[in-house]
């Protein structure tokens, strides 16, 4: 992949928007017309060439600037990265498959060299070059989980798994969609669930936690997941409220296009070989209604899937003050067709 790293901002001037190719591939996350919250889990294996789903872990043209903010976020508020102290192996298991991914799938960027438990790291698009002793996190400059967190795109949380649960114990959070890792450290897997509409009457996350507890190691599995958010903002916490859920009441016809976006988060999860934690990575990406609608199936869909949300999953998606705006504007690139089965382009 030929690939430019944007000099982009998810805040302040918000500069971020996606080159025709990022656009092209973006994960679209609606198979058809309507939308009800569902497990949709499949196995994390390799998909076509290009695609987000090349690769275990996506690197884009955003990669930069989302590091930057990431470290923004972090100096502002280091509790946005926490581990309790029984969770140290599973951080080095973390470490290292990122590591390892990372150099085997993007060498023109990253390199890993080994030998034995002395490790050579180098990350060319953010000037790093570190030698350390795995195992030994006195050999890095912090502990693992936040030295790796700092340099890959996406928030990582990791269930330690005991009791019959999966305990939120471990995290480097600093894109999520208004949900709190100080809040939510600590809890399990239902009660971190809690506040979702509609799935658990559904017997969803009795499901999803089943399945959870027997994930294999080597066999990771993936889902998406989609909310709204206006403005190019990847920090969208209840501890920012302040400062990003007045603008929600900034959306009219004429800036639909530029302020509302649609925000689709690719979530793997791998069980971990040496702790037997599962890592939870959500992967977030960003879209503008104006870049969305240039697949005319998107667009078609994407008016149809707002037309047609339950009101429980509007509110609890905070949509409800833009919703109707953006159907409005979204209805001009609605001519009534038939769309296509799946989520992508025609």
């Amino acid at each position: 992949m030929n690939q430019e790293f944007k000099n982009e901002s998810f805040r302040d001037d918000y500069t971020f928007f996606n080159s025709q190719e990022a656009i092209q591939r973006f994960p679209f996350p609606f198979p058809e017309d309507k939308y009800m919250y569902s497990v949709n889990i499949e196995p994390h294996t390799k998909g076509p060439n290009g695609s987000v789903y090349e690769f275990p872990i996506d690197i884009n043209e955003h990669y930069v600037a989302e590091m930057k903010d990431r470290a923004i976020v972090l100096s502002e508020d280091p509790l946005r990265c926490q581990a309790l102290p029984h969770m140290m192996l599973a951080q080095w298991d973390f470490l290292e498959l990122v590591m390892t991914s990372m150099a085997r799938d993007y060498p023109q960027w990253f390199s890993l060299t080994a030998d034995g438990d002395r490790w050579h790291w180098i990350n060319r698009p953010l000037g790093i070059d570190q030698r350390f002793t795995f195992g030994d996190t006195a050999t890095l400059p912090c502990e693992p989980m936040e030295y790796v967190g700092r340099q890959c795109q996406g928030d990582f949380s990791i269930q330690d798994q005991r009791d019959g649960q999966l305990w939120m114990d471990a995290g480097i959070i600093t894109s999520q969609a208004d949900w709190s890792l100080d809040f939510d450290v600590g809890m399990n897997f239902m009660q971190w669930h809690g506040p979702v509409p509609l799935a658990h009457d559904m017997g969803v996350f009795d499901r999803a936690l089943r399945f959870l507890l027997n994930l294999k190691n080597g066999h990771p599995v993936r889902r998406l997941n989609w909310t709204m958010t206006v403005n190019s903002r990847l920090d969208t916490s209840p501890e920012n409220y302040p400062k990003w859920g007045r603008d929600r009441t900034t959306v009219s016809l004429a800036n639909v296009g530029e302020k509302v976006h649609l925000r689709v988060e690719l979530q793997a999860l791998w069980r971990l070989p040496r702790s037997n934690a599962i890592l939870f990575s959500i992967r977030g990406y960003l879209i503008k209604m104006s870049e969305l609608v240039t697949v005319p199936k998107w667009g078609r869909r994407m008016h149809r899937v707002l037309q047609s949300l339950p009101t429980d999953l509007i509110d609890y998606k905070g949509i409800t003050r833009y919703r109707d705006t953006t159907i409005e504007w979204l209805s001009h690139y609605d001519d009534g067709k038939p769309t296509s089965a799946g989520c992508g382009p025609d």
